[in-house]
């Protein structure tokens, strides 16, 4: 059977799975030595901003054969120099056994294309020193390392357009 991979837009409804994916996120960071901290954010607080009227992040959900297995969130920037958006990737996770498969892959590309629409010049986050598969994932989708605070990388893919 071939699998069915489908990347959209989270709404509200995604709220519940939204927190599991978060928690999970923070389990894969701890493991990376890249967050040691606690979750503090709730269903409701996941409703209360990501879906109002003015939201204060974005989700991208990775479905395959229909069932969640991903997502991406993200925000928007403003430089007042440039006079141009950017998008900041806050989380990235293709659950753990789905990982390597392509759909990290599938998340970035739907992330570049809401990068396109908004007229972003660029997506830029930052990765966990110690994992050096998604430096190697990041580089080979064409991001670059813009700069280092210690061993930390912070990432840029550029948009052309």
């Amino acid at each position: 059977m071939e699998n069915k991979v489908n990347v959209r837009k989270a709404s509200k409804p995604d709220s519940s799975k939204l927190l599991e994916l978060i928690e999970q996120k923070a389990e894969f960071d701890r493991s990376m030595q890249g967050f040691n901290g606690a979750i503090t954010t709730t269903k409701e607080k996941i409703e209360r901003t990501l879906f109002c009227d003015h939201p204060f992040a974005h989700a991208l959900i990775l479905e395959l054969n229909s069932e969640v297995r991903g997502f991406a969130l993200f925000h928007y920037r403003y430089s007042s120099f440039s006079g141009e958006p950017s998008i900041w990737l806050d989380d990235l996770l293709v659950v753990s056994k789905y990982r390597s498969r392509g759909y990290g892959a599938e998340l970035m590309h739907a992330l570049k294309i809401e990068a396109e629409n908004s007229l972003s010049s660029h997506i830029s986050w930052t990765a966990s020193p110690y994992n050096t598969k998604a430096h190697e994932f990041y580089k080979k989708l064409g991001a670059g390392i813009e700069r280092m605070d210690g061993q930390r990388p912070y990432f840029r893919w550029e948009m052309i357009g």
